[in-house]
């Protein structure tokens, strides 16, 4: 199955951050992280890369932690911004 190739995951990390381009909010650049912490596991081998290739939920469960665990990272180095509403005291057309 296509799940169990290791370049696929890199492939959908690649897409994910392409994405992530046109939407900015950091959610698609956690799960290209994910899917590219899941394909470098599936190239490397070892026990691990193993259990993942043969099975789907193993697959997913990896995938599904990396991701939320680049998620919180993300957040924690840039930051959750205080004060995302702007507030306008003057209008730039008045003089």
């Amino acid at each position: 199955m296509i799940w169990s190739v290791w370049w696929a995951w890199l492939v959908a990390a690649l897409v994910l951050a392409i994405l992530e381009i046109f939407a900015p909010a950091f959610l698609f650049l956690g799960f290209a992280v994910g899917a590219a912490v899941t394909g470098v596991l599936m190239a490397f081998g070892g026990p691990l890369a193993v259990a993942m290739t043969g099975s789907l939920p193993v697959t997913l469960l990896v995938f599904a932690v990396a991701s939320l665990a680049a998620w919180i990272a993300l957040r924690r180095v840039l930051g959750i911004r205080d004060g995302q509403v702007k507030v306008f005291d003057r209008d730039i057309n008045e003089d």
